[in-house]
């Protein structure tokens, strides 16, 4: 390759690594030094305010330890700056070999507090002042809105702290409905396992199914003795998803 090319990343895997990776000749050990903190600090930092709960969990060797790791072996799929917390979730999933001092919900975590952000710098657009809603909502045939995301956790990932960190995953799965209001404040819901397959249903059905239609489905599966108590509840819920712009019809 060139000669500059071959500068640039000599320059660019001393920078990623420099303990494994001489710097590039005639280049001093001090100016090389100020681009290694520079670069290291914008991404430390960055991943620092996105994942502000796991960077407390974790202790500073081993937050430090996971972040250098991940600066130097990871191999990112887009040059934005801003993509650089979705480039480290990829990197706890598919490439870091777990560790023994690892909390086991750290993947989850990490997912949760992705996720705040993703929906945050989401490019989906909705005219929020068309929306309203229905009048029948048994008979109206809801959509759930792309600014409204689910997601089944094992690990209570919103109630996790420097005071409560579960060593096991209760017995129920965790669901929650993060979404995003016509101020662009995200939010979130949590559900239970009837409340989270209904809005399962509703984003498959995508509008070809009424609510009731849907809330029968769910009848169906439980067995439920009494419908009506499902047809009720049903529409109590239907009603706070809509108020909370999770669902349009």
């Amino acid at each position: 390759m060139p000669d500059f090319t071959q500068i640039q990343r000599t320059f660019a895997a001393h920078i990623r690594n420099p303990q494994h990776n001489p710097a590039p000749p005639d280049v001093e050990a001090q100016r090389m030094a100020v681009y290694c903190e520079l670069f290291y600090n914008n991404v430390q930092s960055l991943l620092a305010s996105t994942y502000p709960v796991l960077r407390k969990l974790l202790p500073d060797t081993q937050w430090h330890d996971l972040i250098k790791d991940y600066f130097a072996n990871h191999e990112a799929h887009t040059p934005l700056f801003a993509q650089i917390p979705t480039e480290f979730l990829r990197y706890l999933e598919e490439e870091r070999e777990p560790q023994p001092q690892d909390p086991p919900f750290l993947w989850e975590l990490a997912h949760y507090e992705w996720a705040e952000l993703g929906l945050s710098i989401d490019s989906h657009e909705l005219d929020w002042q068309t929306l309203r809603t229905p009048d029948d909502l048994f008979n109206a045939h809801p959509r759930l809105s792309p600014l409204a995301w689910i997601f089944a956790y094992r690990y209570p990932v919103h109630q996790i702290s420097p005071t409560y960190q579960p060593t096991a995953p209760p017995a129920q799965a965790t669901y929650l409905a993060l979404y995003r209001d016509p101020d662009d404040e995200v939010h979130f819901l949590e559900l239970n396992p009837v409340s989270a397959r209904l809005l399962a249903l509703i984003d498959s059905a995508n509008g070809q199914q009424s609510a009731r239609a849907l809330l029968s489905q769910i009848c169906t599966e439980l067995q439920h003795p009494q419908p009506e108590i499902v047809l009720q509840g049903g529409h109590a819920l239907l009603r706070e998803l809509y108020a909370k712009h999770l669902l349009y019809a």
